[in-house]
C-alpha cells in the first residue's frame, strides 16, 4: 500500500495507454505523494470519495488501483509535446515502460520527476546518516552531533 510520506504533491486525472492491443487512452486520477504515483479509475472515485479512505495516498479499498512507487521508477523518458497534451514514459527499474499523457497545464511529467529526485535525495541521506551512526558506534570518525 503507498504510504504517503509528506504533502500531497499533485491529484488530478491524467491519461494512461493500455497494455491491450488497441492501447486506448484511459482516464486515471492520479495521486501523487513523496513515495510515488497512485493511479486510480475515476469512476470509482466518484463512487467512493478518496477522502473515505483516510489519508491521501491509501489505496486501501479501490480495485483497480495500480501503485508505482519512486523506489521501482528508473525514470521519466521520452517527454513530447503535441497539441494540446504532453507525452511521457515512466521507465520501470524492471524496464517495463508505461505511457502517459497529461494537458500542458499539468506537469505530470515535470511533478513526477521532481518527486523521483526528492526521494532518492531523502533515501540517499538516510543511507549517509545509518553509516555515519555505524560508525559513530564503533568509535571512528564524528558522530552525527559533530557534524551538525
Amino acid at each position: 500500500m503507498l504510504q504517503s510520506r509528506g504533502p500531497l504533491l499533485k491529484q488530478g486525472l491524467l491519461e494512461k495507454r493500455s497494455d491491450g492491443l488497441l492501447q486506448l487512452w484511459k482516464k486515471k486520477l492520479g495521486v501523487l505523494t513523496g513515495d510515488g504515483l497512485l493511479l486510480l479509475p475515476p469512476k470509482q472515485v466518484m463512487e467512493q470519495p478518496l477522502e473515505e479512505h483516510g489519508e491521501p495516498g491509501a489505496s486501501g479499498g479501490y480495485s483497480g488501483a495500480k501503485e508505482l512507487l519512486f523506489g521501482d521508477m528508473k525514470t521519466v523518458d521520452s517527454v513530447e509535446r503535441k497539441g494540446k497534451y504532453i507525452y511521457f514514459t515512466v521507465v520501470m527499474a524492471d524496464k517495463r515502460e508505461l505511457d502517459f499523457r497529461c494537458s500542458r497545464d499539468t506537469a505530470w511529467n515535470a511533478l513526477i520527476t521532481l518527486g523521483m529526485v526528492q526521494y532518492q535525495n531523502r533515501r540517499a541521506m538516510e543511507a549517509v546518516q545509518c553509516s555515519r551512526k555505524k560508525l559513530a558506534q564503533r568509535g571512528i570518525g564524528p558522530g552525527i552531533a559533530d557534524t551538525a
